[in-house]
């Protein structure tokens, strides 16, 4: 399927490196526990795959040209980037600001050389909501970033937690997408075997996590919160029956007003489910509306045929044009976007002021 000009493919699931943030925490004690909780989740032989293919994709993700030639072979025109989920939630104040700061001026610069075709999403310093939220006004309002990138927990704590409610107040405020992108899985040892740290790991975490924004009733606290889910949400919209069997069951589950079938539709979704029945089941668990285009670039558990898979579907021409376009643009505020020979930027595309 080739979009018109007015419709430009979107693709919302992008990674960027940031070595100078990287550098900052080297030495820092929180890195070797976050070492050891890799080592746990992986085994030696994926660990060795996994340092050979961050090696191998390095120009992928730092080389703005080499992203854009990238983009043009996936046949996507403009790509949401967001930095690698790797946010450091052990730092202290100091430490976390800075380094906070170095990776959301570093997504924004990257975005800025994009010729209109990259959008930027930041990090926070979730573990300070005070901080996070003073951080996410500077992102979006000085940065022009679109929202902010958050793993599936902080530091152990829940995103539904009540101490986050300022963060989640001030995204709604602002217009911010907050994705939703897990690194890691709290099952530990028993995801070392033959990669399932990450195959199922990942999206048990996401479907943890929305749960608990579901049922601790963070989505009724903030009706405008835009949250957007990696992976197609994980394995909540699959098996939701159960979600919903417990909370007209019993008492103790219900901490949302409503069946949470219902908030599946109050969240967005990208597309990597990977095949087409997985697609139109997700189609039908959270509305053709709520999905846009995925790919985990430049990532080995990613696609490089996101248009093709997604047209596999077989969704109406309306629906598909939505999730490969429309959806995402009305997501993110992306109204001046034009397919590629055509981009126009927007803000979150303009350098930073000095």
């Amino acid at each position: 399927m080739v979009l018109a000009a007015t419709h430009p493919v979107i693709d919302t699931h992008g990674h960027l490196l940031v070595p100078a943030a990287d550098a900052l925490m080297t030495g820092e004690p929180g890195q070797a526990a976050d070492a050891a909780a890799e080592r746990l989740a992986f085994s030696a032989a994926s660990a060795e795959i996994n340092r050979a293919q961050l090696e191998r994709v390095g120009p992928q993700l730092t080389s703005v040209q080499r992203r854009l030639d990238d983009l043009d072979a996936l046949g996507v025109d403009v790509q949401i980037v967001g930095p690698m989920p790797m946010h450091r939630y052990w730092a202290g104040p100091g430490l976390a600001a800075a380094f906070t700061r170095i990776v959301n001026e570093a997504v924004a610069a990257h975005c800025a050389l994009g010729q209109g075709r990259l959008h930027g999403l930041g990090t926070l310093p979730l573990q300070h909501p005070d901080l996070a939220v003073r951080e996410l006004e500077d992102a979006i309002g000085r940065l022009g970033l679109r929202g902010v990138s958050v793993s599936t927990n902080v530091d152990g704590r829940e995103l539904a937690d009540r101490r986050f409610d300022p963060v989640w107040a001030a995204a709604a405020d602002l217009g911010a997408v907050v994705f939703i992108h897990p690194w890691g899985c709290s099952l530990g040892a028993r995801l070392g075997p033959n990669f399932l740290g990450n195959t199922f790991g990942q999206p048990a975490e996401t479907a943890l996590a929305l749960s608990h924004l579901i049922f601790g009733g963070t989505l009724d606290r903030f009706p405008r919160l835009k949250l957007l889910a990696a992976h197609g949400g994980g394995f909540l919209p699959t098996y939701i029956g159960r979600s919903d069997h417990a909370w007209a069951a019993r008492p103790d589950a219900r901490g949302c007003r409503h069946a949470p079938s219902w908030y599946l539709r109050r969240i967005w979704y990208d597309t990597l489910v990977y095949t087409a029945p997985g697609l139109r089941h997700l189609v039908e668990a959270a509305g053709a509306d709520k999905l846009v285009l995925g790919t985990d670039y430049p990532f080995d558990m990613g696609v490089t045929d996101p248009v093709e898979r997604a047209a596999a579907a077989g969704l109406p021409a309306a629906d598909l044009t939505a999730v490969l376009s429309g959806n995402a643009a009305s997501l993110f505020g992306l109204s001046s976007a034009r397919a590629r020979g055509g981009a126009s930027a927007g803000p979150g595309s303009s350098p930073p002021p000095p």
